[in-house]
């Protein structure tokens, strides 16, 4: 069991922070060339842009384990979250702000539920007094 843990920490001693450093803009200058094809409106809108952000993110990812570094660390986490605030500042999440429908369409959705409920009970109540007919 020790063993394995030696190797895990000599695996985090190998880490070349600054090559990793050199390389990740590389990513982010890709991703930033592939954003240039969307329309800067539909940046929030995550089906617009998947595909790039995942090659940027799979980028990133093969950099920091080129530099024998872990993914996501610390490093690329601030690089990522750099890139972030160039393109994604202004997607806020916005809540769903809910209305009621117009009185005459909530006025419907509520009568229609009650009547049926009363001509159901009125025929339940009218079968049930001609039992003798029915039988």
């Amino acid at each position: 069991m020790t063993l394995g843990f030696a190797g895990a920490r000599q695996w985090t001693d190998l880490c070349n922070e600054s090559l990793m450093l050199e390389k990740l803009p590389a990513c982010g200058k890709s991703f930033e060339e592939m954003m240039k094809k969307v329309d800067s409106k539909k940046w929030c809108n995550l089906t617009e842009f998947i595909m790039y952000y995942d090659n940027f993110t799979q980028c990133t990812e093969r950099e920091a384990n080129n530099a024998s570094c872990f993914w996501p660390n610390p490093l690329a986490e601030g690089f990522i979250t750099g890139i972030h605030k160039q393109f994604f500042s202004n997607c806020t999440s916005e809540k769903v702000h809910w209305e009621d429908p117009p009185d005459e369409i909530l006025i419907t959705l509520i009568l229609i539920p009650v009547m049926l409920t009363c001509a159901m009970i009125t025929l339940v109540v009218w079968c049930s007094k001609r039992s003798d007919i029915l039988v």
